[in-house]
């Protein structure tokens, strides 16, 4: 180690002890970060402010497609001008994601406006106080590290401290009220929603699926007994791992026929096209009659296209190797097999004929019943019919996991966690190489590196600045699909459950990877030189450098506050490669029809952490190095408006957890505060101020108290519904009475107050969130003027966010629509899809020659098959109705 040190002073020594004067680059490498991004983002904007206007399809899709029901489009924003579309964007409340999408799309929009408050009311707190101490503390720092906890001198200004242990208490005191404040806010907006008939009547708010049952209780009668009158429908899970694949295989052999005609279809029309053009134009009345007789013997095909030429695929690895065959006669024949053999096995799982797996769905007569069985211990035994889940939607489970027994779940769980650590541990070997990167400016005078001082300025703050923060994007981007995967192999038995874990783990990497082994090795690469030369330096020297580590989150925030942000919101990239695709690469008109209706996905387990994280990290450096609020402030302000634009007119909600994501995301915001308490208390200790370190300690006792306290209070409110919505619906509905002893006293005012559409405190029925105006009223409630001004809003959200208040934001109108569903889509709701999936109805553009009537009536005897809706031009280009988007292969799905 001796020799290390010596090699490294003889380095300096030698290099004149570069970068050793306490020298700073935060305002040049902000700078060189900022201004290629704030460029890339005006290019984006312009780009999509020109594009908007015409790409109605990309840019406002959920106010257009024709696919969509009426409740689920949005308003549209005028186009006709470049900036007209402003005012009425603004002026369309949050709320409208709520009526028009999900309530995961309402709370994700809003978690991004409350870390935004936080931040600014943070920067608000922090600036006016920590500013003037930091640049007057005493040290040695340069240009914007002045403003941060490392300019304090701790042998000259030790009582400075006291101020930042001051302005500590009222950050994270303020972050902890935001947390309780949303919490309860949560709590009312999900009783409200749940207790709406919208949700109500649907019955997947009735059902309830019952994992680890037991052999004896996979029995309707026996489980009639355990819920005497109380259940509607039963359905006993069964094992479909077999006809799963039968069905995956005739679909994708019809799929593959559907194509081989399309093909066929197409190249004869290019043929015939060629031929025409060649005689002059129009066919004549010679050509005609032969098309005519052609027709009437089958050979229009074999006329323009060869034998040899038809459409042929290899049997063989991925199409590459093994015997070619024609598509079609090889489709027609292989259908011609799998379908009735398909159709028995569906037939014999509807009668009962199927190996039973430990999972039974069952459907109850209210929701209430259904959340008593769901909230209620359900079997004697340990690990035995539960875990249990509530308000699942058919589409959400993971149908092959189902069977796993509960002694496999456990060691699948713990297995997956080893993964999920390891994968964590090893991934900080790339961040580490990043994080040493954007320290070029230090490294620099080590031996063999001094070569990078030759490196002109401006490129060297763009590779120390830049560079790792866009890798660092890159690089994280990865992480999700891995830890989705890893929900899977852990038994997760519905989609929300595997979103839910990947919200979570995604989120411990983030802070472990993207934060903590960033800021520790920047600091310590910072630090290296100084320890190398004196090691009695190492805690001095890391309590100076940790806070100037915030000059890459600086970095990181701009890259993703503004080109994140923006990109989000233009999709320039994304424009372009669905013009590419629908235009270019969608060979059928099923393939036309289902780029074109598909909206954007979004899945909360893969974009919820990056933004907390982001809220954590400005949460740790708030007292730390305050300057980086804005930064933060000016980045969640531009995700809330990018998402907000998106949720409303672009996305969709891939995996709809009913809200689940909203809690977890705020209690993962106590990371943050913990992190910032024990980074202040651990400079404080490392500067030796005892009294500030004493009193941080304190809070930090008190967070962890407050912390257990808020956990406890509202666990048991945040997935089930409470009993008394029943009341509060008989109240709201005028079904007063005094039984049980109850004060008609009490009855009496709360009468009162629902005729004056006030929740009985003086709270206006017609507030929304924070007193927020909603356009959806609740019927027979009368509209009356708010009530309270902004500060009682906001310091009381137990009153004017309450459960009554927020139904107004809840639509009445579209229930009729919701919930209407056939007997037989009803019967087979929580059946596995494979069970009665039908046979796909095969698609094809109808054709001038008349290719497409000859290949449906020899396919129509096989599968359902049709050309209707889709016409092939002269160019062998496929039109279909885009606007009203309803083909013969659209079906209406259910909203279960």
């Amino acid at each position: 180690m001796g020799a290390f040190i010596s090699w490294i002073q003889d380095a300096l020594a030698k290099n004149g002890g570069e970068n050793q004067d306490g020298s700073s680059s935060s305002l040049s490498g902000m700078i060189s970060t900022l201004v290629p991004v704030l460029v890339l983002s005006a290019v984006y904007f312009v780009i999509w402010l020109i594009a908007r206007r015409s790409q109605t399809r990309f840019y406002e899709p959920r106010a257009y497609l024709g696919s969509l029901r009426p409740y689920q489009r949005s308003p549209a924003l005028p186009n006709k001008g470049w900036f007209d579309w402003i005012g009425p964007f603004w002026r369309i409340p949050d709320e409208t994601t709520l009526r028009h999408q999900s309530l995961d799309a309402y709370l994700f929009i809003r978690y991004l406006k409350v870390c935004a408050i936080i931040a600014f009311v943070s920067l608000c707190i922090t600036w006016p106080i920590l500013f003037p101490v930091n640049a007057t503390g005493g040290g040695t720092l340069k240009e914007l590290d002045i403003l941060s906890f490392g300019n304090v001198d701790k042998d000259t200004h030790k009582n400075y401290f006291y101020a930042h242990c001051f302005v500590g208490w009222a950050v994270y005191g303020f972050i902890m009220y935001m947390i309780t404040r949303e919490l309860i806010f949560y709590v009312n907006i999900r009783n409200a929603f749940f207790n709406h008939p919208n949700y109500a009547q649907r019955i997947s708010s009735r059902t309830v699926l019952f994992t680890n049952v037991p052999e004896d209780y996979l029995n309707e009668s026996r489980l009639h007994v355990m819920y005497p009158g109380l259940i509607r429908q039963i359905w006993i899970a069964g094992d479909v791992k077999e006809l799963e694949e039968d069905v995956k295989k005739r679909d994708e052999t019809a799929l593959k026929l559907e194509k081989g005609h399309v093909s066929l279809i197409k190249a004869v029309n290019k043929a015939r096209a060629k031929e025409m053009k060649k005689k002059g134009g129009d066919a004549s009345e010679e050509e005609q009659v032969q098309v005519a007789r052609d027709a009437e013997t089958g050979n229009i095909a074999s006329r323009w296209v060869p034998d040899k030429k038809r459409p042929s695929h290899r049997l063989g690895f991925l199409g590459l190797l093994g015997k070619k065959v024609d598509t079609i006669e090889w489709g027609r024949s292989e259908l011609k097999e799998s379908i009735p053999k398909v159709q028995a096995a569906q037939d014999a799982y509807l009668a009962g004929n199927y190996k039973k797996v430990p999972a039974v769905f069952i459907e109850f007569n209210t929701q209430s019943d259904a959340q008593n069985a769901y909230q209620r211990v359900t079997h004697h035994t340990a690990l035995h019919m539960d875990p249990k889940a509530v308000g699942i939607q058919p589409q959400d489970v993971i149908w092959k996991n189902l069977g796993l027994p509960w002694w496999q779940l456990v060691i699948r769980r713990y297995a997956v966690y080893a993964a999920v650590t390891a994968l964590i541990v090893f991934w900080a070997i790339p961040v580490a190489i990043i994080g040493v990167i954007s320290s070029v400016n230090t490294i620099k005078s080590l031996p063999g590196l001094t070569w990078i001082g030759d490196i002109p300025p401006v490129i060297l703050g763009v590779v120390s600045n830049l560079l790792p923060s866009v890798a660092l994007a890159i690089l994280m981007s990865l992480v999700p699909v891995f830890m989705r995967g890893f929900s899977h192999l852990a038994g997760a038995k519905t989609n929300t459950e595997a979103e839910l874990f990947c919200q979570q783990a995604y989120f411990v990497f983030q802070v472990i990877q993207v934060f903590l082994v960033r800021s520790i090795s920047n600091a310590f690469t910072e630090s290296i030189v100084e320890i190398a030369q004196d090691t009695s330096k190492v805690l001095p020297l890391l309590s100076e450098n940790i806070p100037k580590a915030a000059n890459f989150y600086i970095s990181y925030f701009i890259v993703q506050g503004l080109t994140i942000a923006i990109g989000t919101l233009t999709q320039v990239v994304g424009l372009f490669v669905f013009r590419l695709l629908y235009k270019y690469l969608s060979g059928t008109p099923r393939a036309l029809f289902q780029k074109w209706t598909s909206l954007a996905g979004v899945l909360w387990g893969s974009i919820l952490p990056v933004y907390t994280n982001i809220v954590v990290i400005g949460i740790t450096y708030s007292v730390i190095a305050p300057l980086m609020l804005f930064w933060s402030t000016l980045g969640l302000f531009l995700f809330y408006l990018a998402y907000r634009y998106n949720m409303i007119f672009v996305s969709q909600t891939t995996v709809d957890t009913k809200g689940l994501i909203y809690p977890r995301a705020l209690k993962q915001l106590f990371v943050g505060v913990y992190l910032g308490e024990l980074c202040i208390f651990a400079l404080f200790i490392i500067a030796t101020a005892p009294g500030p370190a004493v009193l941080m300690a304190a809070f930090i006792i008190f967070t962890i108290l407050y912390n257990i306290t808020l956990l406890k209070t509202f666990a048991p409110l945040l997935r089930g519904l409470p009993n008394s919505l029943d009341a509060e619906s008989q109240l709201a509905a005028g079904h007063l009475g005094t039984a049980g002893g109850a004060n008609p006293a009490i009855d009496l005012q709360k009468a009162e107050a629902a005729e004056k559409g006030t929740n009985g405190n003086g709270a206006s029925a017609s507030n929304g969130a924070n007193g927020a105006h909603a356009n959806g009223e609740s019927a027979g409630a009368p509209t009356v003027a708010k009530q309270g001004n902004i500060f009682q809003r906001f310091l009381k959200p137990w009153i004017y966010s309450d459960y009554h208040v927020l139904q107004k934001l809840i639509p009445t109108d579209d229930s009729s629509d919701i919930n209407t569903m056939s007997v037989e889509a009803a019967s087979r709701a929580y059946l596995p899809p494979a069970a009665y999936t039908p046979v796909p109805n095969l698609w094809i553009p109808e054709d001038i020659a008349g290719v497409s009537k000859q290949e449906i009536a020899e396919t129509s005897k096989i599968i359902p098959i049709t050309d209707e809706g889709c016409t092939l031009d002269a160019k062998n280009t496929m039109h279909w109705d885009e606007e009203n988007a309803r083909p013969p292969v659209y079906t209406e799905k259910p909203e279960y």
